[in-house]
């Protein structure tokens, strides 16, 4: 019995399952697959990918919530994702739903209360940093997934020492073959 997963209930003692979770940086994702990667995301692929390559059993995307992509939500949510969304404000007329906070406090919740046993953390983003190192101390870091091509995922992410895999790689197994199924 693995001693971190172990709850005492009174005088018994609980075995916690431990799982691997992914967190997924939607706004990362979506912004590097579209104006430099150039290609769609299935997402019902991605999510038995994570499932298959990393055995993640549970996959949250932080996700601004704007009422006309309801379908798109609906489609996330049939792949298998769990949506953690965030109320979005608007700046010069563009919606702004920075989702990083919530990514992190979750993240660390599940570190220290939750069922974490290893984390996938899906941005190219270095405001992780600090979360990714953590994770690495606390022997519970799987890897970080790069939307971004290498060039352009954050040298903070880099400095961490982190394993670092990128999604552009997976293109052949990722990428939509079929627009008119999708979202």
């Amino acid at each position: 019995m693995n001693p971190e997963s172990i709850i005492t209930s009174g005088h018994n003692l609980i075995e916690k399952k431990l799982v691997n979770i992914a967190y997924i940086d939607a706004t990362n994702l979506d912004k590097a697959l579209k104006s430099r990667l150039l290609w769609k995301m299935d997402y019902a692929r991605f999510r038995v990918w994570l499932k298959e390559k990393y055995k993640v059993e549970v996959a949250y995307i932080f996700i601004g919530l704007i009422p006309k992509y309801k379908d798109l939500y609906a489609y996330l949510q049939r792949c298998g994702f769990e949506l953690q969304f965030k109320d979005v404000v608007y700046s010069e007329g563009l919606p702004k739903g920075n989702c990083d906070s919530d990514l992190l406090m979750k993240a660390c919740i599940d570190l220290y209360e939750g069922d974490l046993n290893r984390a996938v953390i899906v941005s190219s983003d270095g405001d992780y940093a600090p979360l990714i190192k953590t994770l690495i101390e606390k022997g519970k870091l799987e890897i970080i997934l790069s939307p971004a091509a290498p060039k352009d995922c954050s040298i903070l992410l880099k400095r961490t020492g982190a394993p670092i895999a990128y999604i552009n790689d997976q293109r052949l197994i990722l990428e939509e073959k079929n627009i008119e199924n999708g979202p």
